[in-house]
């Protein structure tokens, strides 16, 4: 198994930590930035488009829940069976960077910031 590490090039486009996923700790997901296969994510799909490494480099939305491809009802969904606040994320990752914010994921054994 993986140990958990901080690359900021395990933050997903979404805000996830990708570093603390038990998928990507056991070898079973290549994490969001190297997952050729989720063509299916509408948010890892507009970021790669725009040319951005997740929503926090996103200036058209200031609150990414304003973003109906961000905040849709099946991201809403897994938000709440997993606990999980991806927009904090986004705004931790803009606030404090993408290697500060990996590093704090990553010390804390984190994918995500708690609801």
């Amino acid at each position: 198994m993986r140990e958990i590490v901080a690359d900021q090039n395990l933050i997903a486009a979404c805000g996830l930590y990708c570093g603390a996923c038990s998928k990507y700790l056991r070898g079973r997901c290549p994490g969001c930035a190297a997952n050729q296969n989720a063509t299916w994510c509408s948010v890892r799909s507009c970021c790669g488009q725009r040319g951005y490494k997740s929503c926090a480099d996103c200036t058209e939305f200031s609150n990414v829940k304003d973003c109906k491809k961000y905040n849709n009802w099946i991201a809403r969904a897994f938000g709440l069976i997993f606990r999980s606040n991806r927009a904090a994320c986004i705004a931790l990752i803009r606030e404090q960077g993408y290697p500060v914010f990996a590093a704090d994921m990553a010390a804390n054994q984190r994918q995500s910031l708690p609801r």
